[in-house]
């Protein structure tokens, strides 16, 4: 199951790059505008490629770091969402920016659930052994 969740990070991470830098490059370049105008730094893919890496090489601080990046994610994307869906704008970009990160919430919510119920519920051997 690690094994899926690490690599549905990468995909992810791989997505969000196209989304946040690539398609909006491509789009101020096709229309004669800076290649930097609608790009919106983020280093989140930098952090899920870390988990994802953390969860296929475990390691005594995978379960702490993928746990806390799962909160953290969730928090701040159901925050965001509470402040956008009080006034949407759908603008290309912005529908781009709230299906990503439905996935993300998506992969983030089940990672803390698979990592609570491995390390606190019925299924005590499901996580590696820390090295």
């Amino acid at each position: 199951m690690l094994q899926f969740f690490a690599h549905f990070l990468f995909i992810l991470a791989a997505w969000t790059v196209v989304i946040k830098y690539l398609f909006p490059a491509a789009y101020a370049v096709w229309n004669g505008e800076p290649i930097g105008t609608y790009i919106y730094l983020d280093f989140w893919p930098v952090v899920h490629v870390w988990v994802g890496w953390a969860l296929l090489n475990w390691r005594r601080y995978s379960f702490a770091l993928a746990s806390v990046v799962s909160v953290a994610e969730i928090i701040i994307i159901v925050s965001k969402f509470v402040l956008f869906l009080s006034a949407p704008e759908w603008t290309i970009w912005r529908t781009n920016w709230f299906i990503n990160k439905i996935f993300v919430l998506g992969c983030f919510s089940l990672l803390l659930a698979y990592l609570l119920w491995a390390r606190y519920g019925r299924s005590r051997t499901a996580l590696p052994a820390a090295t």
